[in-house]
């Protein structure tokens, strides 16, 4: 991409916040930088917002509730099939949009517009099936009716890491619903948000069904929305100790949640696994977003007879990475998303390696312009290192040897998080004791990477509540009522 072409598609970013079907600017006249992870420079000002126009985005989506509830579910499914179409259109704009705010390759945000479009697919063709049921009481006294309602007005709060398919798959099922939304979008990367949010205005979208409120001041603007009681829903997706907050807040008003926090996937390779499809998968599970992702495998558990062979292999191919800016052609490793994620890090190699850990490849800064980190490989990682604990959100791999089976499944669940696993084995019976052993609410059975629009996305323990996607997806944002009627022949 040409910068003259950079240039031309930020302009073209709406720069206010969406309130009532228009865009405006904050009512203060604040505005927030968003800035280019790559270079340190910042890219565009946008609108940002204070508590009068998180009230204000309320109040329009609670207007619009009403209206909206009513809307047929195939004219609501119409409307994001044709969002789905419009955004296949613009895809190239929107990848490269993600790479200026973000980071990531490419390649990997093209990827990302495939995986974000299919929600507003999938939940296209769920809007039509959201089923009830009807039926005798067992007393054949009457007749039971169980019906399906939306839950209401939403506060949805999406990450910076996946811009555009976090909105995707938080607002497609709210919508299908026939609830009405107030987004807020990351500071550090709330441009792709914008950008798809006029999508679904082209796609037909009615006024105050959607509402976008970029802020660089969260707690501030969302706390009077999620105290607010005509909200009857929170959707969040971020870090444990933010989601912890935010429910104690949703207390209040008793309000449905659907939390999507940290993780601390272990990655289980077994001496009888393939070790190059599990070379290629640590790879994907690792590497993928920088290793900035919920689902990155943080704790790479190798058997001890193929701990050596694994690292070299991997090894190997990590130090033919290319890091660099996104847009660069054959660059594998962008930029982490800010400093103080690559302080983080530099801080957890650093204990590793302080503890006994042995550096394959990388661990160290890489001197700016930019927020760059040495893709790294760690082995001979200690019990007890902060690596093991903590979610590393960056290119690092960290492997620790095991013994025997039930070591492997002691190491993986040791931990408070429980969102996904890997595990790579050729025994099948191992496979299937695998599933039912290891404490988390996904997991990929020699494969790298497990996240489908039409598969139901969440954890167990302190990785969250709820799902996202799948048929449970829809469910998030609908309410259930019982109707008992007389005996129609009694």
């Amino acid at each position: 991409m040409t910068s003259s072409e950079e240039t031309a598609l930020l302009a073209a970013v709406p720069d206010g916040l969406f309130i009532g079907g228009r865009w405006r600017p904050a009512e203060d006249g604040r505005t927030l930088a968003v800035s280019d992870p790559a270079t340190g420079e910042v890219i565009k000002e946008i609108a940002d917002a204070s508590v009068a126009d998180g009230t204000a985005a309320m109040d329009a989506a609670c207007e619009a509730f009403p209206s909206w509830s009513r809307t047929p579910a195939r004219e609501r499914a119409e409307i994001l099939r044709r969002a789905f179409d419009l955004l296949q259109q613009r895809a190239e704009e929107l990848a490269l949009l993600m790479t200026l705010e973000m980071g990531k390759p490419l390649a990997e945000s093209r990827g990302e517009v495939t995986y974000g479009g299919e929600f507003l697919r999938w939940f296209s063709e769920e809007a039509v099936r959201v089923h009830g049921r009807y039926g005798t009481n067992p007393e054949g006294t009457g007749r039971m009716i169980v019906t399906q309602h939306p839950v209401g007005p939403c506060f949805l709060i999406t990450p910076w890491n996946f811009p555009l398919a976090m909105a995707t798959r938080k607002i497609a099922p709210a919508l299908a619903a026939g609830c009405t939304v107030v987004v807020k979008p990351a500071a550090l990367t709330p441009l792709t948000t914008s950008f798809f949010t006029q999508i679904l205005v082209d796609a037909g979208l009615p006024d105050g069904v959607v509402n976008v409120i970029n802020t660089s001041s969260s707690g501030e603007v969302s706390e009077p929305i999620i105290t607010d009681p005509r909200l009857r829903k929170l959707s969040f997706t971020g870090s444990t100790g933010v989601g912890r907050a935010l429910l104690e807040q949703a207390a209040t008003g008793v309000l449905r949640t659907s939390m999507e926090l940290g993780g601390n996937a272990p990655f289980v390779v077994f001496d009888d696994a393939d070790l190059d499809k599990a070379v290629d998968g640590a790879l994907l599970a690792k590497f993928r977003n920088i290793g900035q992702a919920c689902t990155a495998a943080n704790r790479f558990i190798v058997h001890r007879d193929v701990a050596e062979e694994f690292a070299r292999r991997v090894t190997e191919r990590v130090r033919s990475f290319s890091t660099g800016r996104g847009t660069e052609e054959g660059v594998t490793i962008g930029p982490l998303i800010d400093d103080k994620a690559v302080g983080k890090a530099d801080a957890l190699v650093s204990d590793a390696v302080e503890r006994g850990a042995t550096v394959r490849t990388g661990g160290s800064r890489i001197e700016g312009p930019g927020s760059f980190y040495e893709a790294t490989v760690l082995s001979d990682v200690q019990a007890g290192s902060a690596i093991l604990r903590e979610e590393i959100f960056g290119p690092v791999l960290a492997i620790v040897a095991f013994d025997d089976e039930d070591d492997a499944v002691r190491i993986a669940n040791d931990t408070e998080f429980g969102l996904v696993s890997y595990v790579f084995t050729r025994d099948l019976a191992r496979g299937q004791r695998m599933i039912e052993r290891l404490e988390t609410g996904m997991m990929g059975l020699n494969v790298g990477v497990v996240s489908n629009a039409a598969a139901p996305f969440g954890g167990w323990k302190q990785s969250g509540l709820g799902r996202e996607g799948g048929f449970e997806g829809i469910g998030e944002y609908l309410e259930t009522k019982y109707t008992l009627t007389p005996d129609p022949f009694g």
